[in-house]
């Protein structure tokens, strides 16, 4: 599934969307590697655990970005 991610050192809120995979509640996993690290800085790395939320787009969309890490939070 796609979340999203804002890229750092931008200028402006550019949104990326990466594959995760779904955990539990609200945490996902970044399964996708920044395959252009030149040019993007992600603040989470391909395998980083993160918290998710519900965002609305200027157009009305709702998308799913990460917002922190949420490794932590992890039940075994």
């Amino acid at each position: 599934m796609k979340i999203y991610i804002e890229l750092l050192d931008e200028g402006t809120r550019v949104w990326r969307p990466v594959e995760a995979v779904h955990i539990q509640d609200d945490l996902y996993q970044i399964i996708q590697a920044n395959t252009q690290p030149d040019d993007e800085r992600w603040p989470f790395e391909a395998d980083s655990v993160v918290r998710c939320k519900a965002k609305r787009t200027q157009e009305g969309d709702l998308m799913l970005v990460a917002y922190e890490r949420g490794k932590d939070r992890l039940q075994s």
